[in-house]
């Protein structure tokens, strides 16, 4: 009876123990919903990549977490910046897909509450070659077009880069551009653009143009008529090409600082709290669907790049910018900045 007693008492209390000892060694995923911010309006190529990262990232984390996108437009995608920065819960369940000029905005905007070193790079779908468009009814159906006649630009805010790049190519190309500032995003920009407000789109995304704005180039409703980063694209070999127009050794490393962010075209990153160990989980699993085959397959349905770019590689280019030349950082403030 006592031996029976004993064994009595060690299954309840191994029953007690059990739920405890189960709770501690599930993943932390487990249960949870992992939010992904994206800082643009919905339709874009921003927000379909984010949706598309969403409905197959959560099967790559260990507790297969429920996913949710939620969209946060404003101020040039800064707002969804801050709000990661400093507002979000910084346990890994929010993460975002923010600008890709997140890690160079503080370099030509003093002031923009915060350190771009310390927010935790995921990954990126793709590099990228920005390019400036035009509609087919503008003046200007060629970039020496603008040499002769002014060219509108629809922007979003003071830090983005449609208009940093704008003013970048009305400062060191004979362009002569009027600036018209306050569309909420790049979408908005487009749609002014069909409906004749503006006659250009500057820093719009090669890839984004290929897949969302299919239709327009194939019935030659857009102009490609600059392109800019670090280096052409193979598949624009005869549109003019922003680093053509530095004059100086200085001039050049002012436009590889201004253009690096092309290097991750669509960065996710997590907030600067985020401990390091759901870092890296969040990290291989953003590898993973980059690798997924259905991932990929949607990927090409919905005619989106992927070349992916590691977290890892994406915090070494961070690092690398906040090492740049005084005076190819004085250039490229000059450059860029508002009048």
């Amino acid at each position: 009876m006592a031996y029976s007693a004993t064994l009595l008492r060690a299954a309840i209390l191994t029953a007690i123990a059990a739920p405890s000892m189960a709770s501690a060694q599930a993943p932390f995923y487990q249960g949870k919903t992992l939010t992904l911010i994206v800082g643009y309006s919905p339709g874009g190529t921003y927000d379909l990549t984010t949706r598309l990262v969403s409905r197959h990232i959560g099967k790559h984390i260990a507790g297969s977490p429920a996913t949710n996108v939620q969209n946060m437009p404003g101020a040039g995608g800064t707002r969804a910046v801050l709000h990661l920065y400093s507002v979000a819960p910084q346990d890994g369940t929010v993460i975002a897909m923010i600008k890709r000029s997140y890690a160079t905005d503080p370099i030509f905007s003093p002031g923009q509450n915060y350190d771009p070193a310390r927010l935790q790079p995921i990954g990126s779908t793709s590099t990228e070659t920005s390019i400036v468009a035009t509609w087919h009814t503008s003046k200007a159906a060629t970039f020496e077009d603008t040499f002769k006649t002014e060219m509108t630009a629809g922007t979003t805010a003071a830090t983005d880069g449609t208009v940093r790049f704008a003013r970048l190519v009305r400062r060191m190309t004979p362009a002569k551009l009027k600036i018209v500032a306050g569309y909420p995003g790049g979408n908005d920009i487009t749609m002014a653009m069909e409906r004749g407000e503006v006659d250009s789109r500057f820093g719009w995304s090669w890839g984004s143009v290929k897949s969302r704005a299919k239709d327009w180039l194939d019935q030659k409703k857009i102009n490609i008529i600059l392109q800019m980063g670090i280096t052409k694209a193979a598949d624009l070999p005869d549109v003019p090409f922003i680093m053509d127009y530095a004059k100086t050794d200085i001039d050049r490393q002012a436009l590889e600082l201004v253009f690096a962010p092309t290097a991750f075209a669509w960065p996710i990153v997590a907030g600067p709290g985020v401990p390091a160990a759901r870092v890296a989980e969040l990290r291989k699993a953003f590898d993973a669907t980059m690798k997924d085959r259905d991932f990929i397959a949607e990927a090409e349905k919905l005619d989106i790049e992927i070349e992916p770019i590691g977290g890892e590689q994406m915090a070494q280019i961070v690092a690398r910018l906040a090492k740049f030349d005084k005076q190819a950082i004085a250039r490229a403030i000059e450059l860029t900045n508002p009048d």
